[in-house]
């Protein structure tokens, strides 16, 4: 599926002429400028995340605690599936 989308921007005039003369304005060069966005926002925000899990500070969980958890995720599941 193709949605159309209509652009327009104001580009000083020098800056205009470099991007019409790099081809730049063409579908296929946006659509490549765009994803390319895209994927450097989505590796900008994971490095973000990760930048604050440093920062956080966490008790480690025991083994025990660990299998704790594991269980009561199984028993809550369970449960759900008796309810459905």
């Amino acid at each position: 599926v193709m949605t159309t989308l209509e652009l327009r921007i104001n580009l000083p005039d020098q800056l205009a002429r470099e991007v019409q003369a790099a081809g730049l304005l063409k579908p296929e060069a946006l659509e490549q400028l765009l994803r390319d966005a895209i994927r450097r926002k989505a590796v900008n925000e994971l490095f973000a995340a990760a930048d604050r899990l440093t920062g956080a500070e966490f008790t480690p969980m025991t083994l025990d605690e660990i299998q704790q958890e594991v269980d009561a995720l199984r028993q809550q599941r369970k449960r759900r599936a008796a309810d459905s």
